[in-house]
Parts: C-alpha cells; sequence; structure tokens
C-alpha cells in the first residue's frame, strides 16, 4: 500500500501523539500542533480516508482515531525513522556491559537485560544461549578421589558445566590426563548434535585400556549437554502498568500471566529467522499478547547467533527509540561477548 505524502503526514502525527498522550487524536489536535498549513475539515477528510484503510480506528463514537495495528506496521515499515543512542550514550553502554564481566556470562546477561529496562521503562527479556547450538570449546576433568571425578566444560558461548562422574575403576593422574588430552583433542568444536557414534567409536579406538571409564565420562557429559536449558531473564516486570492502557485489570491479569510462563516466554524469544523483529498486537500468534508489541534482536557469541534480546511493551510504544537502543544494545553485546568469553 502506497500513501500519498499528505495522508503519510497525518497518520505520522497521530501515531506519535497518540504515544506520546495514550489519547484518541482528532482533527484539531494534528492541525494545531503538527500540520499548521492543512485546515481542520481536510485533516477529518483524509483521516476518515485512512480509517476506511485499516490504519486508523476510532475507539468512541465522538472521539478521535488511533492506530490500528496495521497503521503501527505501516508506520514502523514506511515512515519512522530510527532514533539511535548518541555516541555518548552507546559508550556509557559499552561501560555498563563491560564492568567486572570478564567471563562471566550470566552476569553480563542479567545487567544487559536491567540496562534494556531501565533506558526504556518497558519489560526487557533477554534469552541465554542454548548449550545444545553451542560447541565445545575445552573439557576439563578433574580427579577429586580415586572413584570420583569432575569434568568441566566450557562452550564457545560462554556456558559452563559441571557433572560428577563416579568411575567403575580407579584412575590415577595420569589416567586423567591422557583422558583429557584425547577428549579436547576429539571433541573441541563439536556440539552436541555432532558428537555421534562415528565420533564416539573413533574416541575407543585410541583409548581401549580405558572403555569403562570413558563410556562413563562420555555418557555424563553428553547427558549434560543434551538438556536445552535456554532461559529467559526478565526485568522490569512492572514497567507495562505504568502506562494506561494496562489500568484494566483483564489486560493486566493477561500479561502477568504470560511473563509467568517460562516456556511460553521462551518460545516467544527463541532466535527467528531475521535477526531483528517487530511483532505488532494481532501479529503475534499468542493470544495472551495480543495487545502488546514485542521487538527482539538477536546477540552474537563467537560470531554465531546466541541468543535474543528483546522488548515486551503497549501497542503504544516509542517504536523509533526503541528499535534504535535495541540494536545498538545488540551490537555493543556482541562486542563485549567477543572481549571477555
Amino acid at each position: 500500500m502506497e500513501l500519498g505524502e499528505r495522508k503519510r503526514k497525518i497518520l505520522e502525527a497521530i501515531v506519535t501523539d497518540y504515544i506520546e498522550t495514550a489519547e484518541p487524536v482528532g482533527s484539531r489536535t494534528i492541525a494545531k500542533k503538527y500540520l499548521t498549513d492543512i485546515s481542520p475539515a481536510t485533516i477529518r477528510n483524509e483521516m476518515a480516508d485512512l480509517e476506511d484503510l485499516g490504519l486508523l480506528e476510532q475507539p468512541h463514537t465522538s472521539a478521535g482515531r488511533i492506530p490500528s495495528d496495521r497503521g503501527y506496521r505501516y508506520y514502523v515499515d514506511q515512515i519512522m525513522e530510527i532514533k539511535y543512542p548518541s555516541p555518548q550514550e552507546i559508550e556509557k553502554i559499552k561501560y555498563m556491559l563491560q564492568i567486572q564481566t570478564i567471563n562471566e556470562l550470566d552476569k553480563i546477561i542479567k545487567r544487559t537485560t536491567k540496562l534494556i529496562s531501565d533506558i526504556t521503562k518497558y519489560t526487557s527479556a533477554v534469552l541465554t544461549p542454548s548449550v545444545r547450538k553451542s560447541s565445545i570449546r575445552s573439557l576439563q576433568l578433574i580427579r577429586v578421589s580415586d572413584y570420583d571425578i569432575v569434568a568441566v566444560v566450557v562452550t564457545d558461548t560462554g556456558i559452563i558445566k559441571n557433572v560428577v562422574i563416579k568411575s567403575p575403576n580407579a584412575v590415577d593422574d595420569s589416567k586423567i590426563l591422557k583422558l583429557n588430552n584425547l577428549l579436547n583433542e576429539k571433541l573441541s568444536g563439536l556440539t552436541i548434535n555432532d558428537i555421534g557414534l562415528t565420533v564416539i567409536s573413533d574416541i575407543q579406538s585410541h583409548m581401549r585400556e580405558y572403555s569403562e571409564i570413558f563410556s562413563a565420562i562420555i555418557s555424563v557429559v553428553y547427558e549434560s549437554l543434551k538438556e536445552d536449558d535456554a532461559e529467559v531473564y526478565l526485568e522490569g516486570t512492572t514497567n507495562i502498568f505504568e502506562y494506561p492502557e494496562y489500568d484494566d485489570k483483564d489486560k493486566a491479569k493477561t500479561f502477568l500471566s504470560f511473563i509467568e510462563d517460562k516456556k511460553l516466554l521462551t518460545n516467544v524469544f527463541a532466535e527467528d529467522t531475521n535477526n531483528f523483529c517487530v511483532y505488532i498486537g494481532c501479529e503475534n500468534e499468542n493470544d495472551k499478547i495480543k495487545d502488546c508489541s514485542i521487538v527482539k534482536a538477536t546477540y552474537n557469541i563467537a560470531d554465531k547467533t546466541a541468543g535474543t534480546i528483546g522488548i515486551i511493551g503497549p501497542k503504544r510504544m516509542d517504536y523509533a527509540r526503541v528499535i534504535g537502543i535495541l540494536k545498538s544494545i545488540s551490537n555493543v553485546l556482541s562486542e563485549v561477548f567477543e572481549k571477555t568469553l
């Protein structure tokens, strides 16, 4: 759909004013604040056309107009100019994410979640990397006693897994060293899906004298890595109640039930086919969030997509600012992970 210049300006004025005031926008407001060279009567006619096109809605008979989901979509895709943070703000974001975060994935994720919420004043969500999609960077075997071994698995996305293994036979430090070197040589760079029978048979052929110990180690390590333990961190869960749309108790209850459903949250913020996505109102598949908009961006670790950062807010969201902030933080977060993990 292509709108004429005047209709575009009127739609932009309505979206801008409604985001700011949460009040339906009338023709006199547009003529007085935004388009002073156009009469209210002309603006009313154009607004009626925009309503016929499904871009505006009239919530009350005597009220002004508000954007429809389709109107917001047109605004985001065709009209809006992204507002990126200033260079000074970007430096501040970098500082906040880098401080005391060497090799501490969880702390970086938690700090990012809080930072997004504090800056945007919406509910923020960050999806952690999935161990199933991560590659093994290193595996360290530590002998605790003759029959007890601790395996520390570190992935390329910074995930650290500690598992305790009961050895069927006594082990000494020399056996542990040989096992450790061989496992790192054969498993480094592989994902859990890569560790199939061919890989396991290859390792077994090099350590026949330790076959029982190896079987115990590989079984426990494999089980610990195959669990898809990606989780969503949330901040600012009550921020949405600062917006008048959520004075409605039913809307508030629906939103709360959504953020309390961890499985649903994880599915919503799971990686998309695109690096950046905006879902407005009815574009969301789940009924619980059809009165919300969700904006999300992916971040990278080790040059591959690792997780998602995002915002949940009212449809009356400051899209230009939120999109600029999320894109900037996504880039900064990827840089931080590159330097610290």
